[in-house]
């Protein structure tokens, strides 16, 4: 299963350090295991949006050392990839970049052929073949339809989606500079927030999250001082202050790590496909390992 990772110091631009692979030790275990690409997202200073990507293909025959990688941001967007839909090339692996923000996904969107008629000339937004890429387009069409608009334009594509495609999961992590925004829908997956002080639940602890599946690592000195939002497919530490997201909820973390939420999609979807509906690659890359 793809695993999203969001973070929010604003306005404290902070620095992590992200292990986004373990490093396997054996062919077998990365033909079982292997997610199918890692991205990294973040804002330099001057607010330009920087993705840092790569497709790691499970069937390689040497093992991937820990990717560390060391950036400043007041925002950053983490992602591993199963893949769904989609190649194992760069241009399929999230993060994505449109229109200055940065985006990722965590589900399965079918009937490509009708979002990309819905998508119309925006379908030129997208580079590669996932349902995520195009789901993307929809969100920027509709924050343009609706003023600049983040929370309006995600709940727009959301619901067109919901009532018009079959669907398994649209969890989703959207951030600028310095905004995060995130949905889960609909009850499929988990998707954890986590408003944490200065030193996170013992008030003297740099943060150290580490995944349950070992994929995913995140490591920073700087938030023993400050505080942080952090959005995560599973609860990353023993912090009880974890909180699941409702099905259907908008979170908004704000450029003062105000958070707020509302109800952005309140319907099932018209058409919610179980993992006996999808196809054998969507389905592997759909179930919690």
């Amino acid at each position: 299963m793809c695993r999203l990772f969001g973070l929010s110091s604003a306005p404290r631009r902070t620095r992590a350090t992200f292990w986004l692979l373990d490093a396997p030790d054996s062919l077998r275990d990365q033909s079982l295991r292997d997610p199918d690409g890692t991205g990294l997202g973040h804002f330099d200073e001057d607010g330009t949006p920087r993705v840092d990507k790569a497709p790691i293909a499970a069937f390689r025959d040497r093992a991937f050392a820990e990717e560390a990688r060391r950036v400043r941001s007041a925002t950053f967007l983490a992602h591993v990839r199963f893949a769904s839909t989609g190649g194992l090339e760069a241009r399929n692996t999230h993060p994505f970049l449109q229109e200055g923000r940065l985006f990722a996904h965590n589900g399965v969107i079918e009937e490509s052929e009708a979002l990309d008629a819905e998508l119309g000339e925006d379908r030129a937004l997208v580079a590669g073949d996932t349902d995520s890429e195009r789901f993307f387009a929809l969100i920027t069409r509709g924050i343009r339809a609706h003023g600049g608009d983040v929370a309006a334009g995600i709940g727009h594509a959301a619901r067109w989606v919901a009532r018009h495609l079959p669907l398994y999961a649209l969890n989703l992590v959207l951030i600028t500079r310095d905004e995060l925004w995130a949905l889960r829908y609909p009850d499929t997956h988990r998707l954890y927030v986590l408003h944490r002080p200065p030193g996170g639940h013992h008030g003297e602890r740099h943060l150290d999250h580490s995944g349950a599946g070992g994929r995913m690592r995140v490591h920073s000195w700087d938030l023993a001082g400050a505080p942080a939002v952090v959005v995560a497919s599973e609860r990353m530490d023993d912090n009880p202050r974890w909180r699941l997201m409702e099905p259907g909820e908008l979170l908004h973390v704000g450029p003062d790590l105000g958070v707020s939420s509302r109800t952005a999609v309140p319907d099932r979807p018209a058409h919610q496909l179980s993992l006996a509906d999808l196809r054998p690659a969507a389905a592997a890359s759909q179930t919690a390992t």
